[in-house]
């Protein structure tokens, strides 16, 4: 759990610098800067979208992962944290706390280094990937917190929870995570960061939230073969 805590620290630390530069930065350097941002975080996607180790696999998993989501809702629930800590913290309507949340929650969650650098971190105790991922968000948490605000600060605690939650339970799956599960999850992981780069660009809105179940259909892939070769 070291590099989940130090990773969250991180977080606020960078989104408080970048909540306090908000006031003095020009709109229009607010509005390139992001669009830099969401640029790279596309890069992003398409790069860690192109690890699969089974095409199929990562394809079901965004169908079966999507229906799941929007089942569950995911999205809309992030939305309304997001819109509670909006009317906390501020009295205009037009306040980006809400999208900042969401947002910078989603970006930290997903990417190949949260999944990869958690299940280290819980399986031998690694903290590497998740010190570099901490120095990673603190840099672009400045920069996202600068655009929407205090927001972004608060995505820590998702951060938290969700890297925390696949730490815990990464020894409990030891067996399960193979070299082609996680490429898998990456893979997929790499999809919803490339769709949340269109979020960001206002390309088209994907409700990113809802795909997050899609991470971990592979691992329920191997669960399947496992049964099957028993038999």
């Amino acid at each position: 759990m070291l590099g989940t805590v130090v990773n969250s620290i991180a977080i606020i630390a960078g989104g408080t610098i970048g909540t306090l530069l908000k006031v003095g930065i020009p709109e229009r350097f607010k509005n390139i800067v992001m669009q830099g941002v969401a640029l790279s975080v596309m890069i992003i996607g398409i790069s860690s979208g192109l690890q699969f180790n089974n095409l199929m696999v990562a394809i079901v998993s965004l169908v079966i992962g999507g229906v799941i989501g929007e089942a569950l809702d995911i999205e809309g629930y992030l939305n309304k944290l997001g819109d509670v800590l909006q009317k906390k913290l501020s009295k205009d309507n037009s306040s980006t706390i809400s999208k900042g949340f969401v947002t910078a929650s989603l970006v930290y969650c997903i990417g190949a280094m949260a999944i990869v650098g958690s299940l280290k971190d819980g399986l031998s105790g690694d903290h590497s990937i998740l010190f570099a991922k901490s120095v990673l968000d603190g840099i672009s948490s400045i920069i996202f917190a600068s655009t929407f605000g205090i927001g972004v600060v608060f995505s820590a605690i998702s951060v938290f929870l969700y890297q925390g939650s696949i730490s815990l339970g990464a020894s409990f799956l030891q067996g399960l995570l193979t070299k082609p599960v996680i490429d898998d999850m990456t893979a997929v992981g790499g999809v919803l960061i490339f769709a949340i780069s269109l979020n960001m660009l206002e390309i088209k809105n994907i409700k990113v939230g809802n795909l997050l179940p899609a991470i971990f259909i592979p691992i329920f892939y191997q669960i399947l073969l496992n049964m099957i070769k028993g038999f």
